[in-house]
């Protein structure tokens, strides 16, 4: 899976960390700090080498024989009628992913996408329709954020990598992301406003314990048996509740942190009394949050949503039953913006 700056033959800045830059720097003959000046213009979102003011000539013409500043493309940019906007970026070999800005009272929130495409196969979700087509590297990941800050002139304080993708799947470019956008000499976000997806890939739930214990958790659940959970998500083929869920005990016990849950009622499958009490008994004691999500629907699947009414029935009992769950609003589902339904595209096509 290649980095499609290989094709150009520069190297991303906005992959390189603030120590990789700084090694950069030496290695050009610099100071070291003068690599830590490079990362912050790259996170201020300068796309020009000469905007560097207070960068030698002699170091701004070394950069140009080696490196760039790895830009997407803005292929189509869609607001919705709640004032979420959605983002096409087409990268350099011809794949296509989506990025969501969401805005909310207390700043905005923008959803990025970990890879092209998805190898996991859940039924419900548009982002696995067309497979997986590779990884994104650290920078396609970093760049879908200032990108959007660029595009709308407004920062973003919050981070949610819930788009296309697996993020577990691509775990080495994730981390790198996460400690890049969180460094204090670019944008400074904190690990407790990021939060990761997963749809339960166990060993890396536990190795995230340990490597990033200050970023939130999402785990895409969805039903509460084993039976149930491999007709619509095949990753449970892979690994059972009876893993995952002692798994997501370990994680909150060594973070202190609180799972959240993400269950999409879909109509008809897992949306009974029966599953309802189940999930109940599933997740009592547990230092978690329940999101429950009206299914935002995908043509291409054919499943339906269960309806807000019954979502709202699920959070009730939940909540009376000590598990604390409340209703995810689904935002921007008029550009096909909510959660389940960004996907792979291809620049060529879009």
């Amino acid at each position: 899976m290649n980095n499609t700056m290989e094709t150009t033959g520069l190297k991303d800045l906005r992959s390189l960390t603030s120590t990789e830059m700084q090694i950069l720097a030496e290695n050009l003959g610099q100071k070291k700090y003068r690599g830590r000046q490079l990362f912050s213009w790259v996170h201020k979102g300068t796309i020009s080498f000469r905007e560097m003011s207070d960068l030698p000539e002699v170091f701004i013409s070394s950069l140009f024989d080696s490196y760039t500043i790895g830009r997407p493309s803005l292929i189509r940019h869609q607001k919705s009628k709640d004032g979420t906007e959605k983002f096409l970026f087409g990268l350099g070999d011809g794949n296509a992913v989506e990025s969501v800005l969401m805005r909310y009272k207390y700043g905005n929130t923008v959803c990025v996408s970990s890879q092209a495409g998805c190898r996991m196969g859940c039924a419900f979700c548009a982002s696995g329709i067309n497979g997986l087509a590779r990884n994104l590297t650290a920078g396609e990941i970093v760049s879908q954020v200032l990108e959007i800050e660029l595009a709308t002139g407004e920062r973003v304080s919050r981070i949610v990598v819930m788009g296309t993708g697996e993020p577990f799947d691509n775990y080495d470019n994730l981390l790198k992301f996460i400690n890049i956008i969180h460094d204090p000499l670019g944008k400074n976000i904190s690990m407790r406003n990021i939060t990761v997806s997963t749809c339960g890939l166990v060993p890396k739930i536990l190795k995230f314990a340990d490597d990033l214990p200050e970023t939130g958790l999402a785990v895409s659940l969805h039903a509460p048996n084993d039976e149930l959970r491999r007709k619509i998500m095949p990753v449970a083929k892979s690994y059972s509740l009876d893993q995952l869920i002692p798994a997501c005990r370990e994680y909150a016990k060594k973070t202190s942190r609180r799972i959240t849950f993400e269950y999409a009622l879909i109509a008809g499958v897992n949306d009974g009394d029966k599953e309802l009490k189940e999930l109940a008994q599933l997740l009592r004691g547990m230092l978690c949050h329940v999101n429950i999500i009206s299914l935002n629907e995908v043509n291409e699947t054919g499943l339906k949503s269960a309806g807000r009414r019954r979502a709202e029935e699920f959070k009730d009992y939940l909540n009376e039953h000590g598990v604390p769950a409340t209703v995810r609003r689904s935002l921007g589902q008029d550009i096909s913006g909510a959660c389940g339904q960004l996907r792979l595209e291809t620049g060529a096509n879009s």
